[in-house]
């Protein structure tokens, strides 16, 4: 039986409604997201998107999801994880290989990057919201 093999760095993959893993189109960049939230508005909150990213440079912005969950897997390297909380409250956390952080819905959360990551993100994407990150942030 042939099975398809796909790279999540390119491929992301979108957990769906009914337990279903559904691959998306090749990542071209930040204009890829709206695409997909159009593709897999049918399931609302508990639409889940799994991606892999590798950084060698600080975020220059925030986001923030407010209906659900992010998992933040970091794979390789190390990456500085700013949260502040809906409840107004801050935290910083460094993510070594294998471990995770979750930002909790309506968490606004950045990240610093020393040298190269690559971070396993599994998102509830749907209502995302970015801000700029400010230079003095950085």
């Amino acid at each position: 039986m042939a099975r398809d093999v796909y790279d999540l760095e390119t491929y992301p993959l979108h957990l769906g409604l009914g337990a279903q893993a559904l691959v998306q189109p090749p990542f071209t960049g930040m204009e890829w997201y709206e695409s997909y939230a159009a593709r897999t508005a049918k399931d609302g909150a508990e639409g889940r998107l799994v991606t892999i990213h590798r950084f060698s440079e600080s975020w220059d912005s925030w986001e923030m999801h407010p209906l659900g969950d992010e998992v933040v897997l970091c794979l390789s390297g190390a990456i500085t994880l700013h949260q502040e909380h809906a409840d107004g409250s801050t935290s910083v956390v460094t993510l070594g290989p294998h471990e995770y952080a979750v930002n909790p819905p309506g968490t606004w959360h950045t990240a610093d990057v020393a040298g190269e990551a690559a971070v396993l993100f599994i998102t509830a994407g749907a209502g995302t919201e970015h801000r700029p990150r400010k230079a003095a942030e950085a």
